[in-house]
């Protein structure tokens, strides 16, 4: 037993103004399993666990006694060591308001703006608003961009939240701000009230004002804790860390020259994530956080000495507050060194990330780091052996992650000079993603001219991101000193650049062709801007090359137009209403309750699972025993404990629950480990010892899949007319592909789930996060060999699903269910970010190869396609997905003659699954790809050869179904008229010829999406409603609620079906207990099928309560509800929707596999950087047909949300194999989603006036997936601005681009004469660092 002295200190912290003391602190506890665990306030979400996501964000409040202040920061409670917090007070989103006692702005504004749909990333949106307005009541539209730029939403498009946050702008509280444009600004005035009159999605005269009175104040007992004299050192002790917490600067010295080796933790932003993905162990840690010395900041003549403690934060607002007392000269490298920080992480990170920790930790692709050293700075180092100062410079950093200083030495300050007159310092960087990414390579350059002189006396150029440290290009530096600044000494530069810093093939990290493009032209930028200071300085007379600006980055107001309700219509009946999302005000608060916030039980166990690390391997051996040892392990869960199915039939093929004799694929689930606790089931996972024997080839690309025939089979196709006799008789032929990569869900709750045995007659109850909890019921009955009657399963709502909660999660929850049986508790699995992107897979990548034949003027007459999908190692959706491929050939186009062939691919990959659109967003990708050629072949316009290809009139379909193609040309054209296509198009073209390096495009893109499940028995629909005896009324149906307000448009159609307000009516859960035998919530189908379903049960109560409504007409709906229950009426009803009967016949090619289509057209703009592959959105208009909406908000919202993660798929979502198959991108980190930055700068969406649709409910129509398709005007737009600048160079005609359209691939098409100069590796003769797959 420990003695009396060793037990560790108490931890103090206030958290939503209340103390919490806690005697045991483990040093391994971060704050946000200490909040959702320990305190049960599970309004703090988890997401990734690597502060990438957001979704975990609290606010942070401290006293400073130097200054006397409090300050107030935003951050990642999943990177905050409670240790840490020690006199701290933390506001979580329960603290700062709640539907029980009064909402806060934020919460309100959010959720009536529509900016929460799956509400999972929610309560971190309003803590990261709620810090910024605590710190500024009226911020400014940046002052939002940057406080939301680190928090992550997969459904909404930002567009809806930033519009929320918009109305707390000092700008912005105009009508504007809600998406009038004809607003008071315009001087449009009230001349037009028919204008004025369109309907708005919210109305923000009805918000709470913002009253900063309101707020919980800092607790006085931590400012007497602060102000105390004598502060005591702190330390706490775990099961294997201990945490020390020093006071002064001696005794920091002291304990560092006792354990070197212990790091010294400040925001954890570095140590963390490695202790917590790499698993890396340190027994002591030292948190220097109260040591004063290392927070100070003192100026000098030369520039100013800066605490290594001090935030990133803190050194930004330093900075920018010295930069307006000094004259510009001085403050060159402060105005580089903000550039840097304002790009450097999330402002949640940046507020907790010490300066020190940055310089020290010596990452290859730092930030700050070149600038630093650039700008000669140096570090003030303290250790046993006294003080020294050590210079930033080449010497400083000797290898990956180390520099030159000794494991004891304590960095105390660093020094950051004043720049001299005729001295320029430029801080230049590129990164996957504008916002909140770690760099690809990034740069700082200074240089001096002697007065009036374009003599170089002083050069100094570092870059990060070329190789294992950052680099000094000591070589290209020599060319250039003591030489004028011009073409002639750059030129030579850039080639001794190019040497200087090469880049094996296979190096880490892959891009390597880019980066080393990069570093010249980085170089260029540097150029153009120095020759630009020494014009303004009148040195250099020269006309100049264009004057680089940087892209447009200002987010403008933007409409959503749709139509009013009819005059006619009932006050009291909300279709066709924007009616707010029905959770979403408890989704702001933090009081929704998703999966794993269901409290735990007495006894429950958690579950991790032991995945494979060989992509294609016999299983030799297990060995648990050292697993079975470790502290709080319980059981280990093989193959051999499943009673009944080992495996899921899918499609003609089984999929192995655990593996049992052989993997295929790196991340397959082999053995699950329970543990009392997360903490230990991981670590008794880690220490699990599987032996494999490799099996020879695994196949991992589509190419190897091709060369190996591994298919899997009904492979199919479709044809249409003679292809083969039509080639003949065309002007031209052309042969092209493209290829797509994947996309991984990326849904923000990752997959959860709960299995509680209930302990008699093998009933079990399961609460889960799933599209489909029918097939988990079937899948736990079948797994533990019992009738599905005993299984319940539950879905309160989910954190979003994609497609990425059905087959995936029925093999989940029936592995789960097996733990649940073998130890009889319950168990709970909820994944990691980091498993959840291993195991689960995502959309198929796929290449598509096509032959077209054409006329001259631009009528297609033929095509042929090949389309192959990679689909992993187990069939799961794949044949249906490649089907879908197939049944959307023609998009829009009437082409005569038509063949496709579709393939999917059976590789040792993760298998792919459902997601969003369903095989239509890559196939149609290629369709459009294809369009795109032809008309670059004949240098037509491509929207010219779209138009004289279009359907038009009544038409018929490849698979012989008639329809009317009217509402597509009417969104055509009415797109084009909103978008102003025709002015624009001459705009670009204008633009282009005025800038080299910096180019425009625009696109124009249609659809047509088939909705409803081709398979006819899952298009039906179940529904039961209750009437209490109160009046009030729960519905229940077969749909489950991700976000898409399915439960929403329910509550309105069952308020318009009974003519009672929607405040009467309930929706709990979906169960199978309540309906049962349902289908996915998929195929854009949900509201169409369960609601009309709901219309039924609804119609038939409403009957049922006739003869007392024609007996009492002026009664309250409460008093018939009253009567019809003295009278013995049943107020229970069920409905039920048999869908329509639809079919496809493939081998006669012909059948009616959609009920009907949605139509949608969208124009985006694009701007290009030509040199460094960046790019910005600028406007965006969709124009959709979705006939009359239920809900117009909800609508919207699904619009702009498909069209952000289609923007995703084609621009910036990049999944990283290795050659051996293992996934790298496994997080927030590695892999990039849509955030703040990605939006379209305008983001226009029109609802089609006066369309109806007779074939569903309340003549709406989905519009969950088809919009995802449109993201792609914008890859079609990034190409238009390629075609550009590859013009400029001298090239024409098609060429090829790959999605994702990356800064790197789009840079490399562009062909500057930087990509040039480039060797490029012969494949073939290295191993890459990443698969095409």
């Amino acid at each position: 037993m420990m003695s009396a002295q060793q037990e560790g200190d108490a931890l103090c912290v206030f958290i939503n103004g209340k103390k919490v003391t806690e005697s045991h602190v483990d040093p391994e506890t971060m704050l946000l399993p200490f909040l959702r665990v320990n305190l049960r306030l599970t309004g703090t979400k988890s997401g990734c666990g690597g502060g990438g996501c957001g979704a975990c964000t609290v606010m942070v409040s401290r006293y400073q006694p130097a200054t006397k202040t409090i300050v107030h920061y935003s951050a990642n409670a999943c990177l905050l060591p409670v240790c840490q917090l020690y006199g701290a007070a933390i506001t979580t989103v329960e603290g700062i308001g709640s539907s029980k006692t009064r909402i806060h702005p934020v919460q309100e504004r959010i959720a009536k703006a529509h900016g929460s749909q799956c509400g999972f990333c929610t309560p971190g949106m309003v803590m990261s608003m709620y810090a910024l307005l605590r710190n500024k009541p009226q911020p400014t539209m940046d002052d939002i961009t940057q406080a939301l730029g680190g928090n992550l939403c997969r459904c909404t498009g930002y567009r809806p939240i930033v519009d929320g946050c918009r109305t707390f702008c000092q700008e912005g509280n105009c009508c504007q701000a809600n998406g009038g444009a004809n607003c008071c600004l315009n001087g449009e005035g009230n001349a037009n009230e028919s204008e004025h009159e369109k309907p708005r999605l919210f109305e923000q005269e009805k918000f709470l004002p913002l009253d900063p009175t309101q707020e919980l104040i800092f607790p006085p007992e931590l400012i007497l804790m602060a102000e105390a004299s004598n502060p005591q050192t702190l330390t706490f002790r775990g099961e294997r860390m201990t945490w020390v917490s020093p006071t002064s600067l001696e005794e920091l010295v002291q304990l560092k020259a006792k354990h070197p080796k212990a790091p010294l933790v400040m925001g954890n932003t570095n140590i963390g994530p490695d202790i917590k993905f790499k698993g890396i162990l340190h027994p002591l840690i030292i948190s220097p956080i109260r040591v004063k010395e290392l927070f100070e900041v003192s100026e000098g003549p030369d520039g100013v000495w800066v605490g290594a403690g001090s935030s990133l934060s803190e050194l930004q607002s330093l900075l920018e507050k010295m930069v307006p007392q000094l004259p510009e000269e001085k403050t060159e490298l402060f105005r580089a060194l903000i550039q840097q920080l304002r790009n450097l992480g999330s402002l949640q990170i940046r507020n907790v990330a010490s300066l020190g920790g940055n310089v020290v930790s010596a990452y290859p692709n730092s930030d700050l780091n070149p600038v630093l050293a650039a700008g000669n700075c140096k570090v003030k180092v303290i250790s046993g052996e006294g003080r020294r100062e050590v210079p930033l410079n080449q010497e400083f950093f000797v290898g990956f992650g180390k520099t030159v200083l000794k494991p004891e030495d304590v960095v105390v300050s660093v020094f950051i000079p004043f720049t001299r007159k005729g001295e320029y310092v430029r801080a230049l960087r590129q990164a996957p993603r504008k916002e909140v990414s770690f760099a690809t390579v990034t740069t700082g350059m200074r240089v001096r001219f002697s007065e009036g002189s374009r003599v170089v006396q002083e050069v100094s150029l570092y870059f990060g991101g070329m190789g294992p440290t950052t680099v000094s290009a000591t070589k290209t530096c020599k060319a250039i000193m003591g030489r004028p600044w011009d073409e002639e000494t750059l030129n030579q530069a850039y080639d001794v650049l190019l040497e200087e810093l090469a880049l094996p093939p296979s190096a880490p990290g892959g891009k390597v062709e880019f980066r080393r493009s990069l570093t010249l032209s980085l170089l260029f930028k540097f150029n153009l801007e120095v020759l630009q200071k020494l014009k303004e300085a009148n040195v250099i007379k020269d006309e100049l090359p264009e004057k680089l600006q940087p892209l447009p980055r200002d987010i403008q107001p933007s409409l959503q137009e749709f139509q009013y309700v009819p005059k006619d219509q009932d006050s009291v009946d909300p279709v066709g209403r924007p009616m707010m999302h029905r959770s979403a005000i408890s989704q702001a608060t933090g009081e929704a309750v998703y999966c794993d916030d269901i409290p735990k039980t007495d006894g429950e166990l958690f579950l991790v699972l032991v995945t494979s690390s060989r992509a294609h391997a016999k299983i030799i051996g297990m060995d648990v025993s050292e697993a079975l040892k470790l502290p709080g392990v319980v059981d280990v869960i093989t193959a051999d404990d499943i009673p009944g199915k080992r495996a899921r039939p899918t499609f003609g093929y089984e999929q192995e629950l655990l593996a049992g004799n052989e993997v295929s694929c790196v991340g397959q689930t082999v053995c699950g480990v329970l543990a009392d606790t997360k903490a230990h089931a991981k670590r008794g996972a880690a220490a699990v010892k599987i032996t494999y024997e490799d099996l020879p080839d695994p196949i991992f690309t589509i190419e190897d899949a091709i060369d190996k025939s591994s298919y899997y089979e009904p492979r199919r196709m479709v044809a249409k007319g003679d292809v083969t006799e039509a080639f003949k008789n065309v002007d031209r032929v052309y042969e092209g592909q493209i290829r797509l990569g994947g996309q991984e869900h990326f849904y923000m709750e990752t997959q959860s789930m709960l299995v509680v045995p209930v302990g008699e007659e093998r009933e079990f109850k399961v609460y889960i996060s799933t599209q489909w909890p029918t097939l988990i019921q079937e899948a736990v009955a079948e797994t533990l060999d019992i009738q599905s009657n005993r299984v319940t399963c539950h879905v309160k709502r989910l954190g979003g699903g994609f497609g990425g909660k059905v087959i995936v999660t029925s093999v989940l929850a029936a592995i789960t269910s097996v733990a649940a049986w073998k130890s009889n508790q319950a168990v709970r699995c909820v994944l990691e970010r980091g498993e959840d992107m291993l195991i689960t897979g995502g959309r198929h990548p796929v290449v598509g190869k096509y032959k077209v034949g054409f006329m001259n003027d631009g009528r297609i007459m033929a095509v042929d396609y090949h389309y192959y999908a990679n689909a992993g190692c187990f069939v799961d959706e794949s044949v249906l997905i490649s089907e879908k491929i197939l049944l959307h050939l023609d998009n829009v186009y009437n082409i005569p003659n038509m063949r496709g062939h579709s393939t999917a691919c059976r590789t040792n990959l993760p298998s792919n699954t459902a997601f969003r659109g369903f095989g239509v967003p890559q196939g149609l990708l290629v369709v459009e790809n294809m369009v795109n050629d032809v008309a670059m072949v004949l240098g037509r316009p491509a929207d010219q050869v779209r138009e004289i290809n279009m359907y038009k009139g009544p038409s018929v379909t490849h698979y012989k179904f008639e329809f009317n193609p009217e509402n597509l040309l009417h969104c055509w054209e009415l797109c084009k008229l909103k978008s102003d296509y025709s002015a624009r198009r001459q705009a670009v073209a204008q633009f282009n010829q005025q800038n080299r390096w910096r180019k425009r495009g625009i696109s124009l893109i249609p659809i047509k999406y088939g909705i409803a499940f081709a398979e006819s028995f899952l298009n039906q629909a179940g529904a039961l409603v209750h009437i209490y005896k109160d009046g009030s009324v729960l519905v229940t149906h077969g749909g489950t609620e991700m976000g898409q307000g399915v439960h929403t448009k329910m509550q309105q159609v069952a308020s318009r079906e009974l003519h009672i307000p929607t405040s009467k009516i309930f929706l709990s859960e979906t169960s199978t207990g309540t309906v049962p035998n349902t289908c996915p919530s998929a195929a854009s189908f949900g509201t169409d099928a369960n609601g009309m379903a709901v219309k039924e049960a609804c119609e038939i109560l409403y009957r049922r309560l006739e003869p007392i409504r024609l007996k009492d007409p002026k009664g309250s709906w409460e008093s018939w509800i009253k009567e019809a229950h003295l009278q013995k009426i049943s107020l229970s009803a069920t409905g039920f929707f048999r869908g329509k009967d639809l079919y496809y016949d493939w081998d006669k090619m012909e059948g009616q596999p959609y009920a009907y289509y949605t139509f949608g057209v969208c124009c985006s703009e694009v701007e290009l950087d030509c040199l460094t592959g960046d790019y910005r959105t600028l406007r965006t208009d969709i124009v959709m047909d979705i006939g009359r909406s239920i809900n117009p908000s909800v609508d919207i919202g699904q619009i702009e949300g498909a069209f952000t993660q289609g923007l995703g798929l084609y621009t910036l979502e990049e999944l990283k194999y290795s050659p051996t198959g293992i996934l790298y991108s496994r997080g927030p980190s590695q892999y990039k989603i849509p955030a703040v930055c990605d939006v379209p700068l305008r983001f226009n969406v029109y609802l089609l006036p006066d369309s109806y649709n007779p074939h569903a409910i309340y003549s709406s129509k989905g519009i969950g997936e088809p919009t995802l398709f449109l993201g792609s005007s914008v890859f079609f737009a990034i190409k238009d601005a390629v075609a550009a600048a590859r013009s400029d160079s001298g090239l024409s005609g098609p060429f090829s681009l790959d999605t994702p359209a990356t800064p790197e691939r789009a840079c490399l098409a562009c062909a500057s004469p930087f990509i040039k100069k480039v060797p490029a590796s012969q494949p073939g003769s290295f191993t890459p660092w990443a698969l095409n797959i």
